[in-house]
């Protein structure tokens, strides 16, 4: 078995597997091959192998692809959105990829992703053992920005040091506030008591001009906090949750933390004028796509199922192989997606797409070793044929995240012409 073989049996004929066991791995591919050859494909070098080829496949891009425009948005270069995943590995892995332990598991392999909104392009892939806080990365986050740009992400990353650095470079951030991050009034430098001054508060939305940090080293960063009422199931939900983690680590939640959980808080360096209080949450939920690509990875991928107990190497492989097919298939479904929104305001299911790739897989592998031509032919032909059918269904009840974000309300947009995919 070759080198592209190999490629194409790890990033394509995995989908097609619900078990990717050695025997189906073999069965998948023209070659006589036992079930042991197979094993000792999986090296360090195979390893390596997987990884520049996934970051070949980071670096290229589909320049046709339009960004996703609505007006919001529009004020932002990129819109990057930075999350994790974990997922627990046989315990024989817990040397490489350790777990917490105790009542969590052994082993626990964990996926750092970077997800740029507009365009719909994937980067910044990271595997590193489940015990490696999101906080690890945050430095990192950025390096990934530039001016213009926009980062979300969530409390996990919270550090003013990254808040900071983003400001500085003319970059924008939004996210969720750290209850027990030191805030002062902007205009006075007067320490704020958020719990009183929102318990005296009679109204659902408001927002402050602060300063956070600049104390005992902790550089200064100036931005708005924004202040969302919540209702009272939401809040006891969260009271709910942050107790029971909080016995979990022996610990006990703060009074104010409790009562903050009235309120959803938000803290940004952009201004008003681009991003109006009432718009807030709606741009801050578009950090649940990257929930979305989780769910396909898992769900569709299955890049959280391997039969390996202790080859390290062909765990890394089998994730590899399938973020590079992650990676084509977002870029295949960005470029339709942002057609479809930006000529007729409708939007392309991740869910169905993705399903309709995996029930294609074994195919798309079999064309694949015997022309890489024939199979791009093959799928050209085939997302046409489906791709109308990936759409999401139009709900006037039930506003998509890009539809509130843009304001639609039931609108279809134009007529989609027949010519519209050629």
């Amino acid at each position: 078995m070759d080198a592209f073989s190999f490629l194409a049996l790890m990033a394509v004929g995995h989908a097609g597997m619900k078990h990717p066991s050695l025997a189906g791995m073999v069965s998948a591919i023209p070659v006589s091959m036992t079930r042991e050859a197979m094993h000792a494909r999986f090296t360090p070098q195979a390893e390596a192998f997987l990884g520049r080829c996934l970051q070949y496949a980071l670096n290229r891009s589909v320049k046709e692809t339009q960004p996703i425009k609505t007006a919001l948005l529009n004020h932002f270069k990129k819109v990057l959105i930075f999350d994790s995943s974990s997922w627990d590995v046989d315990p024989h892995l817990a040397d490489v990829l350790p777990g917490s332990g105790g009542g969590a598991s052994a082993a626990n392999c964990k996926l750092q992703v970077g997800y740029e909104y507009k365009l719909g392009e994937l980067g910044f892939f990271k595997i590193d053992p489940g015990t490696r806080p999101d906080n690890a990365y945050t430095t990192q986050l950025p390096f990934f920005l530039q001016a213009g740009d926009l980062g979300l992400f969530d409390q996990g990353y919270f550090k003013l040091e990254t808040l900071s650095q983003i400001a500085q470079k003319g970059a924008f951030f939004l996210t969720r506030f750290l209850v027990k991050t030191n805030i002062r009034k902007a205009e006075a430098s007067e320490p704020i008591d958020l719990e009183n001054a929102l318990y005296r508060l009679p109204g659902n939305t408001y927002q402050f001009q602060v300063i956070m940090g600049g104390q005992n080293g902790c550089p200064e960063v100036r931005c708005r906090l924004i202040c969302l009422r919540v209702s009272e199931k939401v809040a006891n939900e969260r009271r709910r949750k942050l107790l029971k983690e909080a016995h979990k680590k022996g610990r006990t939640p703060s009074d104010k933390h409790l009562a903050l959980c009235n309120w959803t808080l938000l803290v940004t360096n952009i201004g008003e004028t681009n991003l109006p209080v009432e718009m807030s949450w709606q741009l801050y939920s578009l950090r649940w796509q990257i929930e979305l690509l989780f769910k396909q990875l898992k769900s569709v991928l299955a890049i959280h199922r391997s039969q390996t107990r202790k080859n390290v190497s062909r765990l890394k492989c089998e994730i590899y192989g399938k973020l590079i097919l992650a990676v084509l298939i977002h870029r295949v479904h960005a470029y339709l997606n942002n057609l479809f929104w930006n000529r007729a305001r409708r939007e392309l299911s991740f869910d169905k797409f993705y399903k309709r790739f995996q029930e294609r897989a074994f195919t798309v592998l079999k064309q694949l070793l015997v022309s890489v031509q024939k199979a791009a032919r093959y799928l050209a032909a085939e997302i046409r044929s489906v791709v109308t059918n990936c759409l999401k269904l139009k709900q006037r009840s039930r506003q998509t995240a890009l539809e509130a974000l843009a304001g639609d309300k039931g609108k279809r947009g134009e007529t989609l012409p027949a010519d519209f995919l050629t």
